[in-house]
């Protein structure tokens, strides 16, 4: 690889870092690890490694050492494993110091892993970022040797967008009348066009969302998988954007793909659904219940993003609250959350948080009919469960506490919902 060429895109890169303006973003690294930064793309993977060279910067490390590599530059179109020795050579010509290596998009480069792997057991410092979950498989964690932590970025959590817009989110905040009413209309934009860090400076948000989706489903998804047929894609992920709120059957999915004259197999739609996953677009809960069973339950599937929910629904509003609840509990609660349906208590609850004895429920709205139904699905599981100790109701706008059957259930408005699950003291209250 010629060696001027990389400085220039080195040098390049510093002046887009020199300018970046950074959002404080609730995420803590290590001063002395190396990491592998993952996620959906344009979530703010490179804006968080922008942050981490600009903190360098200030403790007085030198812009020379900073090999900042974006591989989806297209000076890069040729570049291969064989290359990467002269990202080596480039950083000692620019500096007798220590190098930072900050390596974006690697997923790129067929055999990124064993050069990942050499720098780790060089005692370099080194951030990797990639929009493809399969560098998270057994395979790529064998390779990598331990040598790495893995951080999964994803869009704005609610508290970082109001940040981002300006807006005060404090106790105080809350409180009074005009910055309460910001908040929920903050809110309202949030929960129909999700936290894309980059879709804020955008008044055609949806144009935007747009752009992204299609290079995740063509590039993340469809090009980097093979697929041939790109048509069958782009209609499974209509199909699974109208089953949000509800279980998933592969069977009766193939039927419905099959009587549109989209003919897929079972096991193609697995596994297309599953190159959605890895691509960070989709991801889905299971039932609590099958833990208990031998055969896997069918599952739930949500969108990592609200933005690119909404690209898909017509009756949209309940879908998206529950889309957005889902989000907030899944980065929240890692691995801890799941949904609960038994059709042998008639229980039918949205969300449950096991270790944390937190069950919840997402309704648009609990007027009319709808308060009994979510009202009788809590109690129900209180009858049934001694380990759950909080219920709570997730709405638009209600805001009440429900006393029946000496249980307590919390009707909370989605805007303080996803404030109070940052606070440490949530699961406690």
């Amino acid at each position: 690889m010629n060696h001027d060429l990389l400085k220039t895109i080195i040098f390049d890169q510093h002046e887009v870092i020199r300018n970046a303006e950074i959002v404080p973003r609730n995420y803590i690294f290590e001063e002395n690890g190396n990491y592998v930064l993952v996620g959906l793309r344009r979530a703010g993977k490179s804006t968080m490694l922008f942050k981490i060279v600009q903190e360098l910067i200030l403790k007085g490390i030198d812009w020379t050492q900073i090999i900042y590599i974006n591989f989806e530059d297209e000076r890069l179109s040729e570049f291969t494993a064989a290359d990467f020795n002269d990202i080596l050579s480039v950083q000692a010509e620019l500096s007798d110091e220590k190098g930072y290596f900050f390596l974006d998009e690697i997923q790129n480069i067929s055999g990124w892993e064993k050069f990942a792997r050499r720098l780790g057991d060089a005692k370099e410092r080194v951030y990797i970022t990639g929009s493809n979950a399969k560098m998270l498989s057994g395979e790529i964690s064998t390779t990598l040797g331990g040598r790495y932590l893995t951080q999964y970025i994803t869009p704005y959590n609610f508290e970082e967008y109001l940040t981002a817009l300006g807006v005060l989110h404090d106790q105080k905040a809350l409180l009074q009348t005009k910055t309460n009413g910001k908040i929920r209309g903050c809110c309202t934009q949030y929960l129909n066009y999700g936290g894309f860090p980059e879709s804020l400076l955008f008044k055609s948000k949806r144009e935007y969302i747009s752009s992204v989706y299609q290079k995740i489903l063509l590039g993340d998804i469809i090009t980097r998988n093979s697929i041939r047929n790109d048509y069958a894609v782009k209609i499974l992920m209509k199909k699974i954007a109208e089953t949000v709120c509800t279980e998933v059957s592969f069977s009766k999915l193939c039927n419905v793909l099959k009587g549109i004259g989209v003919p897929l197999s079972k096991n193609t739609i697995i596994d297309y659904v599953q190159s959605a996953e890895n691509a960070y677009l989709l991801f889905h809960l299971q039932n609590y219940y099958a833990r208990f069973v031998e055969r896997e339950s069918n599952p739930k599937y949500y969108f990592s993003d609200n933005g690119i929910l909404n690209l898909f629904l017509n009756d949209k509003n309940t879908a998206l609250l529950e889309n957005i609840v889902a989000i907030a509990l899944v980065n929240t609660y890692p691995e801890d959350v799941y949904y609960l349906k038994s059709n042998k208590t008639g229980i039918n609850i949205d969300f449950y948080i096991p270790e944390k004895g937190i069950a919840v429920q997402a309704a648009y709205s609990i007027a009319g009919d709808a308060r009994k139904r979510e009202v009788e699905n809590l109690k129900k599981l209180a009858k049934y469960s001694t380990e759950t100790n909080r219920f709570i109701i997730v709405t638009n706008e209600e805001d009440e506490r429900i006393m029946e059957d000496n249980i307590q259930i919390e009707v909370i408005p989605v805007y303080k919902f996803l404030l109070q699950l940052k606070n440490e003291d949530f699961c406690r209250e």
